[in-house]
């Protein structure tokens, strides 16, 4: 079934690994013309390689501004994002009684700050064109929150009212602004996450898994196809019944 996204030009940010570069691929493979982007951009090459041609790197430091506003000046040259996926995201998990303000502002100015800096460069020219899609990635912790994480829940929960305000705004204008909210998916991420946890954290899921990422980016390709073209200022939960609110 044709989803509308061939000759689509869509910006992945934390595309290197996990989440952000599954939804570049699940993109691409509709036919979208993709640039994933991330900090470390041969990360995104070593697998990019193998999607002829329809993924291409680009190296990009979401924790500067200046360097955001360089990239995006020289990506919109070659012509305005269709799609616009902000996947960014860091962890600096501690209890809130000893978390310091680096952890806190760190969390905030990528998981949250980064999405208004890219956002802000692309929405104009989708606003022009009548067109655009707009997928923010949240977490199932933005509304059930997480014991040592009040830095990470926090900015996805700004991810979240974000995706509505803007969803207001840019209705009239043909742009759709969803999000999307995974639960814990069996990602390089939560590898690292020590087995104990990850078996307490199961044992609340009542499907009793991790999503698969594939799971995850076929949510991002719906949210920008042709058939969401109604969707908009929605939060798509995906899992697994860990929040069901």
């Amino acid at each position: 079934m044709e989803l509308g996204l061939t000759g689509k030009r869509a910006l992945v940010l934390g595309a290197s690994r996990g989440l952000g570069a599954t939804i570049a691929k699940s993109l691409a493979a509709e036919g979208a013309q993709v640039i994933a982007a991330a900090r470390n951009a041969d990360k995104i090459r070593d697998w990019a390689a193998a999607e002829e041609g329809q993924i291409d790197a680009m190296q990009l430091d979401l924790s500067d501004v200046d360097a955001i506003d360089a990239a995006l000046d020289d990506i919109l040259k070659d012509g305005g994002i269709d799609i616009l996926v902000n996947n960014a995201g860091v962890n600096r998990d501690g209890m809130f009684h000893k978390m310091d303000l680096e952890d806190w502002d760190a969390v905030l100015r990528v998981d949250l700050g980064s999405m208004f800096n890219v956002t802000r460069q692309v929405i104009g020219g989708m606003r022009d064109r009548g067109f655009g899609r707009i997928i923010n990635i949240s977490s199932v912790n933005a509304a059930k929150g997480q014991a040592g994480q009040t830095n990470y829940c926090a900015a996805k929960a700004g991810v979240e009212g974000f995706t509505r305000a803007l969803a207001r705004e840019s209705a009239q204008k043909g742009i759709t602004v969803n999000a999307v909210a995974p639960g814990y998916a069996d990602t390089p991420m939560v590898d690292s996450v020590p087995d104990k946890i990850i078996k307490n954290i199961l044992e609340d899921v009542p499907m009793s898994r991790l999503a698969e990422p594939q799971e995850i980016g076929r949510c991002v390709r719906f949210l920008a196809s042709d058939d969401a073209g109604f969707i908009t200022g929605a939060t798509l939960p995906v899992n697994g019944g860990l929040n069901m609110g």
